[in-house]
């Protein structure tokens, strides 16, 4: 049997993350953290003074990489070549970093094949958009968790007051709104749910009941105990 994969993709703001870390912390799996990628290359390419437009340069740094998510029952990290690298992900230099290099199919290709390559023993649970569909499609178990968007809007908002930052929950509930219709009505690998995906919807259900549910469901497939 191949090494265990599984994929829990969904919306921002519908608590995959936190699922995806608490399972991968009971199964005792790696995890992954797709969505943290490109922001990680493009922290890398600024450390090493790369340009964001040189496409050969990205794509080699993106096949050397090594990546981990170390990570607690109430955390998770980012390690880059053994050096956790924290909050640095967060800065508006990464951030334009990433917008800039992601617009590239090879730099696309590359992050798609690291991702595969953290598929290790004894198994892999990943949190993205297309985990399911596109990276694992051959994953044992996949899930599919989603939620109201006024729903997930609130949750963010309540991250954000909680870190000390001044926010608005309108524009927050726009931001949203308007990555939901970009995400979901994209040609290249749309926020859908795969065909053999478990949905789950966690407007009204916390971090444990969903967590219960995907126990469960990977029980299903052969996962857990």
């Amino acid at each position: 049997m191949s090494i265990a994969v599984v994929t829990i993709d969904g919306p921002s703001g519908a608590g995959k993350g936190t699922v995806a870390r608490l399972l991968a912390h009971a199964l005792g799996f790696h995890l992954l953290d797709s969505g943290a990628l490109y922001r990680i290359l493009g922290q890398a390419a600024l450390s090493r003074d790369l340009s964001t437009t040189d496409v050969p340069a990205l794509v080699a740094l993106a096949n050397q990489l090594t990546v981990t998510f170390p990570y607690t029952a109430s955390r998770t990290d980012v390690s880059v070549d053994g050096e956790v690298i924290g909050s640095v992900l967060r800065n508006q230099a990464v951030a334009e970093a990433a917008s800039q290099l992601a617009i590239y199919p090879p730099v696309r290709q590359a992050l798609l094949d690291l991702q595969r390559r953290m598929r290790r023993s004894p198994g892999l649970v990943g949190d993205g958009r297309d985990l399911g569909t596109v990276v694992f499609p051959d994953a044992h178990a996949k899930i599919f968790l989603d939620a109201d968007v006024e729903v997930r809007a609130m949750r963010r908002y309540q991250e954000l007051i909680e870190a000390g930052q001044t926010v608005e929950l309108s524009a927050i509930l726009r931001d949203l709104e308007i990555r939901d219709i970009r995400d979901r009505t994209r040609e290249v690998a749309p926020l859908v749910p795969a065909a053999d995906a478990l949905v789950i919807d966690s407007s009204e259900k916390t971090p444990a009941e969903v967590l219960a549910a995907v126990n469960e469901y990977c029980r299903t497939k052969g996962i857990g105990i």
